[in-house]
Formats: structure tokens, C-alpha cells, sequence
């Protein structure tokens, strides 16, 4: 029989009495990935969906025109980190898979996205297996050097919760999760190339390689560049290593320290090695955190009130309470993840502002929890169960510290992503859990299986319905409606998709009621008064728009709107400064000067207008309505050869635009060009062959040249198109009267 190596713990006693078989690693790891897959499988051709938009939609940095280096200079969403705006979100290798996605894909088509999440989910949970026999079992090895799992059932059943787990919907169905999932892997990575070190066992005391520890730290750097949660592997990997490796009883060591008891304690410890490979996590994460902070260049990123408002409470207590309230939530997240939420910000979650507050409870019970389990962690007398307790603990605890709001102020209440990997942490604890159970009323056994199955199942349900609530943005922000109904975000989400969808009058709804949930909620007012700009209810638009540039002076968008507005009711003067202040808050504003152009002309100042318009065209050389409105003014002016010009060099920018090609056509059926004239004509009614107007000019043009049934032809088809037209049905009352003199005359 084999024998197992020094570095080898026994056999992990509670797990046979786990009511599962038992099955090879390969069995084992394909079992999990399949139920992995089928708890996701329904959102692989989803949309893109809520933060999707500005990560992947609108970041210039996936598109292969853009230098593939800009992504090293770059936010998560495209902006210069350098840039106060930015997010400083840095994580250059999950926007190289983005790019790698739209490479292969040739364009941005969903479901390549949303496949490789779904498999890295997968291989993830698979990999748990590995992670989880370690930190249970430790690195038992026989003497071929093949490593032992010595908790087979146990590590199963923990990687079949954390596969099933609903929490980690958001990170497998958004795409933007991509950086959670492979912040994941790489930190998986890590760890297991840090147990590597330790292959040849402990045949020297202070055996260990410095090449694995050295490749665990460039993985971990990998991590970090994925999601900046990744450089806590490192805290994990230094317990591991404390906790296992060196088989450290932190309860008893702490007891000999402080009443110094056995002197030799530590320095025994040190001499296997430990603080040479502390040293080297530190220096490594050292390292890390220099280069990140300064990569960041203008210092950490700048939250609103509405991202985190316990962040900005002054009261250090009611700031400390709410920080535990959310603690207490994310954990509650963990053991009932039913109700799950795209954002929880916003008043969604309302601020404990008294220590009187009913809600005070849940802190309690967190911490009597948290605490009891510390407490069996550091004082219980069975080393295996005092491991596995206090290893889940840290795997719980420690990736969660960057979203802790302790060292740094984040930008979100909760975020279910942050929870992927601590999650981990959680279903290690639960199988032990069910494992230690099992073993200590095996009459029950059965039952413990049932509910085993049973929960199995709920998770795999929730996440095949959140996941389909996850595939298009009306189902994701309706859903939201039941868990957050004081989430103004929520509400305004619901309307801008209604907006989008072509339903303003439902939208208005929403937008008010975010409004109502949040009065200084800048965007709904904007995207309100929009809508009332459009339904010509243009009193109570201004007062919306001219509230948000009160509320927040650089809104350029609203300083837009509101000119818009107030060129509408013929206050030119200051529509004309609402134009000149969004251009001032928002340099490069192609749109601002195309309305701008618009407001000039309405007050004949031709020249500026003109000017307004180029310089949308030298912003944005694809303006097309810019173009265009150049085109047809220089027309109206009777500078017919500078038209011809303008509407040439717009067609070479913007060739297939119908638009340009139908005021070009005019300017030189102007210029008795009809042949050229006709090819535009025609050339703008096979994109656009219903356009009415496009036929009666063109039947105008054939009339003029002197192609009578071709004009006729025309006018008919622009008759039958728009029967109201009443330039069109005087024109082809001429013609028609034109032809019957025509008929008389022949002989």
C-alpha cells in the first residue's frame, strides 16, 4: 500500500458520512462544470445589457481601429485614467478578451461575449474542486508525488454549491462580470502554483521553491490587472501557508506570546521558512499596490453621495453602522440569494441614521454569527475542524476587504459581483457544514440528502430565471422594481428603456417617479424634459432642465436640452448661452454645434450658422444632418456652386446617406446638371424608395428636362405616397394639362 508523504494530514473525517459518491477528479470537475453550464446556459444569447453599454457598446478601445496600447492607458470603460472623470477602473487584460471577442466575431454580436463567460464560469467551478480539497485536506501526497484529495465528497459538494450559487449571476450573465470571472481564474491560479512550492514536501525544513512562489505572485499581478480584488489571493496564500503549511494553532501561539510560555514558539515557526515566503507575498503586493496607485495618475476616483452615501455621513458612528448594516446584507445575500437587484443604490437601501433603528438587529446577528464561528475556528481542539473553519473564514472575508469601504471609499451600497469570489469562502463553510451534520446525526441522513438536493435544485432554478431576467434590459430593470421600488436609478432605467422602446408615455411615469424618489436627480430631469420637449410641453421642460444645470452647473447634455427649449419658445438670446455653455463644460460637443447652427439660421445669421456646422463636421465628420443643413442653406442662398461642393465632400464622408444625396440632387437639377441630378435621385430612392418627396423632385427634375412620362411616372408615386401634397398635385395638374396640349396639337 502507498504510503502518504510528511506533508500529508489524515483523512478528513466527516467527509465519508456525506450522503454523495464518491467520484474520480475528472468525474468530479465534469459533474460540477455541467451543472455550472446548465444553470447559465439561457443567457448565452442575451443582449447587452445595463453597464454593458459603456464597457464594451461605446469603449472605442474593443474596436480594431483604435491602437491595441490604448488599453494600457485606459479605464475599464475607456477613458484616460489620467483624466478626472475616470473611473480608475484598471483592467487592461478583461478589455483584451472584450477586444479579443469582437475580433473573432467581427463586429459586437452578444453571444461570443456571453459564451466565454458562461465556460470560465464553468472551468472556475470546476477549479474549485482543487482549491477547496486543499484548503480542507491540505497537500497529502503518496509516493509517486500525486497529490491525495482527502475530502472528495466534501470539495464536491462545496464546488457544486459555489457552480449553482444565484449570487453569481450578474458576473456570468453581464458581460461586464467578465472581469470578476477572471480575476477569479487567475486568483485560483495563484493559489494553486503557491501550493506548488511545496511539492517536494518537507523533507527540509524549509523546503520550498521560490520559482513557484515567484510565478503564484505574476499570476496574482494577472489578477489584479483583471479586477483589482485580485491581489487579495495573496492574503489567502499567506494563510494558507501560516494556518497549513506551517500547521500554526493561532489561538494557542497568541496564548504562549502573551503570557510567554515557550519562548521557542515562534522562532521554531520562522525557521521553516515562513518569513522568507512572507516577505516575498509582501514585497510582491507591495509592488502591486505602487504600480496600481501610480497607473491611477491623479489620485483614486471621486464618488457621488448617491454612489455610497454612508461614505459620506459625518457621524463616524452612524457611518460605522450602516457600513455593518451593508456587511449584514451581502451576507444575507449568500444564504438567501432570492433577492437580487442590478443596483442597489439610490435609496435602495435607506441609511440607518439612530442606534435605535429596528434594523440594528441584523448587525447583531451578523457579528453573534461571525463571531461564534471565530471563536470554534480559533478555540476548537480538532485541528481538522479548526482549519477548515478558519481557512473558509478567510475565503470569505479576505476577497471581500476591497469593497469594505475600510481602507478606500467605493462607488456602490452592494455590488453582487463583489461576492463572486467570497462566495467561495461561504459554500466551503456550508459543505462543511452539511458534512459535519451528517456525521454527527447519521440517522438522518436521508433527510440531510433531500434538503442537500433539494437546496441544489432552488439555486439551479433561481439561476436559470435570474439569468433569463438577465438577457434583455426590460426584463433585468423590470425585475428590479419588486426588490428595490425606492431605487430611483431603477425607475429611471425602467423609463429609458420605455423611452428607447418608443413608449414616452409609460417613460414620463418612471422619470417622475425618480424624480419624486431623488429631487436632485440631474439625468431623469434631463431625460423628462426631453420627452416633454417633444410633446411641445415646453413650460415644464425648461423648469426641468433649467433645475438640473441648477443642481449641477457642468451638465452639458441639459445645457443642450434647455437651449433647445428655449430656442423652441423664441428666446434666442438664451438659448444661445445655454448652446455656448454646454460647449464650455463639453469642448468637443459636435451635436451642441449642429443645434447651435440651427438657432443661427432661425435668426438668419448665415455665416455663424454655417460656421456652427462645420465645426460639427470637423468633430464629427459623419454628421450627416450637419451636412446636410449646410447644403440646403447654401441652396436657399442661391450659392448653388459652393452647395454643389459642400454636398460632394459630405458624400465622400458619408456615401450612402439619402438625405445629402436628395439635397445634392436638387442644388444641381439648379445647375441644369440633369443627368447627375438623376443618378443622385435615384441613387437616394434605392435606400429610401417610399420617400415621397424624393419622387416628386425628381418628377420636378424630368419635368424641367422635358421627360414628360417620367415626371409623370413620379408624381404619381409621390401622389400615392403623401396624397396631402400640395405642391406635388399642383405640379402634376401642370403636367397633365401640359400633356393634353400636347395630344391636341399632334396631328
Amino acid at each position: 500500500m502507498k504510503t502518504q508523504s510528511i506533508m500529508a494530514l489524515t483523512q478528513v473525517y466527516w467527509d465519508h458520512h456525506i450522503p454523495l459518491p464518491k467520484l474520480t477528479s475528472l468525474q468530479a470537475k465534469v459533474t460540477v462544470a455541467l451543472v455550472a453550464l446548465l444553470c447559465f446556459s439561457n443567457s448565452y444569447d442575451g443582449e447587452f445589457v445595463f453597464d454593458d453599454s459603456e464597457a464594451i457598446v461605446n469603449n472605442k478601445d474593443l474596436r480594431p481601429t483604435t491602437p491595441l496600447s490604448n488599453i494600457w492607458f485606459n479605464d475599464f470603460w475607456g477613458s484616460n485614467l489620467r483624466s478626472n472623470s475616470s473611473h480608475k477602473s484598471y483592467r487592461p487584460l478583461t478589455v483584451l478578451t472584450f477586444r479579443l471577442n469582437h475580433l473573432i466575431a467581427g463586429g459586437l454580436h452578444p453571444v461570443g461575449f456571453h459564451v466565454l463567460n458562461i465556460i470560465l464560469h464553468a472551468v472556475i467551478s470546476a477549479l474549485m474542486i482543487d482549491v477547496f480539497a486543499i484548503l480542507i485536506g491540505g497537500l497529502g501526497r503518496d509516493e509517486d508525488g500525486q497529490r491525495l484529495n482527502l475530502a472528495p465528497k466534501t470539495s464536491l459538494l462545496a464546488a457544486l454549491f459555489f457552480a449553482a450559487h444565484p449570487v453569481h449571476t450578474e458576473s456570468v450573465a453581464g458581460i461586464v462580470g467578465r472581469a470578476d470571472l477572471l480575476c477569479a481564474l487567475f486568483f485560483q491560479l495563484s493559489f494553486l502554483t503557491y501550493c506548488k512550492a511545496f511539492n517536494k514536501g518537507c523533507d527540509r525544513e524549509d523546503g520550498f521553491s521560490v520559482r513557484w512562489v515567484a510565478v503564484s505572485l505574476l499570476l496574482c499581478a494577472a489578477a489584479m490587472l483583471c479586477k483589482e480584488q485580485g491581489i487579495t489571493v495573496l492574503g489567502v496564500n499567506a494563510a494558507f501557508d501560516v494556518l497549513l503549511i506551517c500547521n500554526v494553532n493561532v489561538y494557542e501561539l497568541s496564548q504562549r506570546l502573551l503570557f510567554r510560555k515557550n519562548s521557542l514558539a515562534f522562532s521554531e515557526i520562522l525557521s521553516m521558512g515562513l518569513l522568507t515566503r512572507l516577505a516575498l507575498l509582501g514585497l510582491g503586493g507591495i509592488s502591486m499596490l505602487y504600480g496600481r496607485w501610480r497607473i491611477m495618475g491623479t489620485g483614486p476616483p471621486a464618488f457621488t453621495e448617491v454612489d455610497n452615501p454612508a461614505s459620506f455621513e459625518e457621524n463616524i458612528l452612524i457611518r460605522i453602522l450602516n457600513y455593518n448594516y451593508y456587511y449584514s446584507l451581502n451576507a444575507w445575500l449568500l444564504l438567501c440569494p432570492w433577492w437580487l437587484c442590478f443596483d442597489w443604490s439610490m435609496g435602495c437601501v435607506p441609511l440607518i441614521k439612530s442606534p435605535t433603528d429596528w434594523r440594528m438587529v441584523w448587525l447583531l446577528l451578523l457579528w453573534c454569527f461571525l463571531l461564534g464561528l471565530i471563536g470554534q475556528a480559533l478555540c476548537s481542539q480538532d485541528s481538522q475542524r479548526r482549519r477548515t473553519l478558519t481557512l473558509g473564514l478567510v475565503l470569505l472575508v479576505v476577497p471581500f476587504l476591497p469593497a469594505c469601504n475600510v481602507f478606500f471609499r467605493v462607488g456602490f451600497v452592494i455590488a453582487e459581483r463583489v461576492l463572486y469570489l467570497s462566495s467561495a469562502g461561504y459554500c466551503l463553510l456550508l459543505a462543511f457544514s452539511l458534512g459535519h451534520c451528517c456525521c454527527r446525526w447519521t440517522r438522518y441522513k436521508k433527510l440531510l440528502l433531500s434538503l442537500t438536493l433539494a437546496l441544489l435544485c432552488v439555486y439551479v432554478a433561481r439561476c436559470a430565471l435570474r439569468s433569463q431576467q438577465w438577457r434583455s434590459e426590460q426584463s433585468l430593470f423590470t425585475s428590479a422594481l419588486s426588490v428595490c421600488p425606492l431605487n430611483a436609478k431603477v425607475h429611471y432605467n425602467v423609463g429609458k428603456n420605455l423611452a428607447d422602446r418608443g413608449n414616452s408615455t409609460a417613460a414620463v411615469r418612471y422619470y417622475r417617479e425618480a424624480v419624486r424618489l431623488h429631487p436632485t436627480y440631474v439625468h431623469a430631469m434631463n431625460n423628462l424634459g426631453n420627452i416633454l420637449k417633444e410633446r411641445n410641453e415646453l413650460i415644464e421642460a425648461e423648469q426641468l432642465l433649467s433645475k438640473a444645470v441648477s443642481i449641477q452647473s457642468d451638465f452639458a447634455a441639459a445645457w443642450m436640452n434647455l437651449g433647445i427649449v428655449q430656442n423652441s419658445l423664441r428666446r434666442f438670446e438664451e438659448a444661445e448661452q445655454s448652446y455656448l455653455n454646454a460647449i464650455r463644460f463639453r469642448k468637443k460637443y459636435p451635436d451642441c454645434y449642429y443645434n447651435l447652427g440651427r438657432l443661427y439660421a432661425d435668426q438668419n445669421r448665415h455665416v455663424d450658422a454655417l460656421n456652427a456646422w462645420r465645426n460639427a463636421t470637423v468633430l464629427k465628420p459623419d454628421h450627416s444632418l450637419a451636412w446636410n443643413n449646410m447644403v440646403i442653406l447654401l441652396d436657399n442662398l442661391g450659392n448653388l456652386a459652393q452647395a454643389e461642393l459642400i454636398g460632394r465632400e459630405a458624400l465622400r464622408i458619408v456615401p450612402n446617406d439619402h438625405t445629402i444625396m436628395f439635397s445634392l440632387a436638387n442644388v444641381l437639377g439648379k445647375l441644369e446638371k440633369y443627368k447627375e441630378s438623376e443618378s443622385f435621385f435615384l441613387h437616394a430612392l434605392q435606400i429610401n424608395p417610399n420617400a415621397a418627396s424624393c419622387h416628386g423632385n425628381l418628377a420636378v427634375l424630368y419635368h424641367r428636362w422635358g421627360r414628360l412620362e417620367l415626371a409623370k411616372k413620379h408624381y404619381e408615386l409621390s401622389l400615392k405616397l403623401d396624397p396631402e401634397a400640395a405642391g406635388t398635385k399642383d405640379n402634376y395638374n401642370m403636367l397633365l394639362r401640359k400633356l393634353d396640349q400636347l395630344k391636341r396639337k399632334t396631328p
